[in-house]
Order: C-alpha cells, then structure tokens, then sequence
C-alpha cells in the first residue's frame, strides 16, 4: 500500500505508539495514508480500536521480519 508519510514507532511500548499516531496524524491532510511501524503487539488491538474512536480508517495490516506495518487514512 501506498503511504504519504511513515511513522517509525518500533522498540516502543503501549501507549507510545498511539500518542506518536495521534501527534502525527493530526498534522496530515484529509484522505493522505499513514504507514506506521511497530513491535508492539498490543498495537494489533490498539490501533483499530483507536481508529474505531476517532473516526479514522484502519485500512490494513502487513507483518515483515517481525514489525507490524499498519496503514492509517485519515478521516
């Protein structure tokens, strides 16, 4: 998938992933794609969660080499 920006938020832990999410997201435009990487497997849960509550779209997940890249559209 095709990402405007990426979000490095590996070797983090909960709730860093989601406060750098929620910063960074804020600064992006309307329909522009998120790619953010993480290690964090509560992050699995978390982040459709998180776009569930705030009306962003989850669009996906891949799973390379032991990081998480999940892709977020902004609302």
């Amino acid at each position: 998938m095709k990402a405007d920006q990426t979000l490095d938020c590996k070797g983090l832990s909960c709730p860093m992933p989601i406060i750098k999410l929620s910063k960074t997201i804020k600064k992006m435009k309307s329909g522009e794609v998120l790619e953010m990487l993480g290690t964090d497997p509560g992050s699995k849960a978390d982040l459709p969660a998180w776009c569930n509550k705030t009306g962003n779209i989850f669009e996906g997940m891949e799973e390379e080499g032991g990081v998480q890249k999940f892709y977020i559209k902004k609302k």
